[in-house]
């Protein structure tokens, strides 16, 4: 199948570890053109070199921004629009909010949520559509999390914002349909990175036991039997932002070897 991906601009926020820059390896390997977008300039610099060795694809380069700062987010996207005069792809991802039950969090932790992982899409979004309206098509993935279907107990700020991303996604998906602009949301499931030790080592001091004990007992409520890998994630964001999709837009996809039960 010919993703139609070589020479695309590719832009994925969050892309210094973990799923993102598990889907910017995958994109490099198709050819597209990637740029990485996180906080951290050294991050990023080992993030592009590591892509560049493991896919021969050179054309990675990095923008440092913070998803938090709408002055970051514009002048990232200005930049890229100055080199390439188009957007192709927008990845929007962020890491998730702290884990902890209602009143474990306070207001400074919610309106720190809402800024990271649900204003942060807002605003990309908006300083990019407008690049992909004038190419006349553009493909949007939000990654979210598995709680867009079912709530998951102490992560109150996740199970509030992350359902307000998908939200987003579907009211977006009609609305710009016409513009030939497909927008997703995927949501990953118990994945292998270090988000998933955070939880893990969280859950391990609430309930005593260690850490790789709360992983084991994690991996046996997965119907496949183990936690997912960043790439089997990336693969799937890769085909919805592709060329080779052309039809599936407004949609909420669950990558979690079938651990969630909700319809």
């Amino acid at each position: 199948m010919d993703l139609n991906l070589t020479e695309k601009i590719v832009l994925i926020t969050g892309a210094s570890k973990g799923i993102g820059k598990a889907i910017a390896t995958e994109f490099a390997r198709e050819n597209a053109i990637v740029y990485l977008m996180s906080r951290t300039e050294l991050k990023l610099k080992e993030t592009r070199e590591e892509i560049v060795k493991e896919t021969g694809n050179t054309q990675v380069d990095y923008k440092v921004g913070d998803l938090k700062k709408g002055n970051d987010i514009n002048q990232v996207v200005e930049e890229i629009k100055q080199i390439h005069g188009k957007i192709d792809v927008l990845i929007n991802n962020a890491g998730g909010p702290p884990p902890g039950g209602f009143l474990d969090v306070d207001e400074e932790d919610w309106y720190h949520a809402f800024e990271q992982n649900l204003l942060s899409v807002v605003r990309m979004t908006k300083a990019v559509i407008p690049l992909m309206i004038d190419s006349g098509s553009g493909r949007i993935i939000n990654v979210t999390s598995s709680s867009i279907k079912a709530s998951i107990d102490n992560l109150i700020l996740s199970n509030v914002m992350r359902p307000g991303v998908h939200g987003l996604t579907k009211s977006l998906a009609r609305e710009f349909a016409k513009d030939n602009i497909l927008i997703n949301t995927i949501g990953p499931g118990k994945i292998k990175t270090d988000r998933t030790l955070e939880l893990s080592k969280a859950t391990a001091e609430k309930t005593g036991n260690t850490v790789e004990e709360v992983i084991e007992n994690m991996s046996k409520d997965i119907p496949i039997g183990r936690l997912g890998l960043p790439a089997e994630f990336a693969k799937t964001a890769v085909f919805l932002a592709s060329g080779a999709n052309t039809y599936v837009t407004g949609q909420a996809l669950l990558i979690d070897g079938a651990s969630v039960s909700a319809l």
